[in-house]
């Protein structure tokens, strides 16, 4: 890196946690990244400690719980908590003017109106899921809507670790969307979101979900394409949530001097026509 060019100041809520955590690893070795503010819940024993205790790791930056004191002096917060969390840290990034990279799922529509509106007032990079690779997957589910649209079956399947509090993930939502949408389909309409008892047939142009939690599975999502004599199916699965995080700085280069808007992952990646 060139001496004298600035470093993004980044700042992780949720710095406790599992992706917490991978993202002030990914923050503190990135040669263009400063970590500049660590967020905890007010009952975490994190708090007062140095962010990088956890991981062996030296950062002087100190966890704290209250946001505009742990966002004072950063540029960008990324975000991977609760709806909740994520929605309070929102109001105060837009009274800071600071910019802000979502990978919380799970909210309902009051929460994305939310981040809507917020977005008029700062840049927001707002996706499901951060990972370069699930995101060219995303693509690729557009153009297998469109070519496999009839005559064959729709099918996803996601797994994640025993920890994750919502279903379908966030990521699965995501790749129906983008196959329905293709497909000329509603996923409204046509999801099935659970099968029990006696069913009967199949429904002609439904798309299921199924839902995988055990262990400590990052995160393992295929899309399968079932039709008369082939099968085709399209898998991306995570081992590390390094993944996410790199993605996540990709997204923060990306907002830096960005006008306010909503942002997703493949407005960072180039992947829009």
């Amino acid at each position: 890196m060139t001496a004298g060019i600035a470093k993004h100041r980044v700042a992780v809520a949720g710095c406790g946690g599992r992706m917490g955590r991978a993202l002030i690893e990914a923050a503190t070795a990135a040669a263009d990244c400063e970590l500049a503010g660590a967020l905890a819940r007010v009952d975490s024993p994190l708090l007062g400690q140095d962010a990088g205790a956890a991981l062996g790791l030296r950062t002087g930056v100190q966890v704290v719980a209250d946001p505009r004191q742990g966002l004072r002096d950063a540029q960008c917060l990324i975000d991977f908590t609760r709806p909740q969390a994520t929605l309070q840290h929102l109001e105060v990034c837009q009274g800071l003017g600071l910019s802000m990279v979502i990978g919380t799922t799970g909210f309902d529509p009051e929460g994305l109106r939310r981040i809507e509106d917020a977005a008029r007032s700062i840049p927001i990079v707002f996706s499901p899921n951060m990972s370069v690779g699930v995101n060219v997957v995303l693509k690729l589910l557009e153009q297998a809507g469109r070519a496999l649209s009839s005559g064959f079956d729709i099918e996803i399947v996601e797994a994640h670790h025993r920890h994750k509090v919502d279903a379908p993930s966030g990521t699965a939502l995501k790749m129906g969307e983008a196959v329905a949408k293709a497909a000329g389909r509603d996923l409204a309409r046509d999801a099935v979101w659970s099968r029990h008892g006696h069913t009967g047939e199949r429904e002609p142009g439904s798309i299921g979900f199924s839902v995988v939690r055990g262990g400590d599975i990052v995160g393992d999502h295929t899309v399968l394409f079932a039709g008369t004599g082939e099968r085709i199916e399209i898998t991306h699965k995570s081992s590390s949530r390094a993944t996410y995080a790199e993605g996540s700085l990709r997204a923060v280069r990306f907002l830096a001097g960005r006008a306010p808007g909503l942002y997703d992952m493949h407005d960072v990646l180039g992947l829009k026509a």
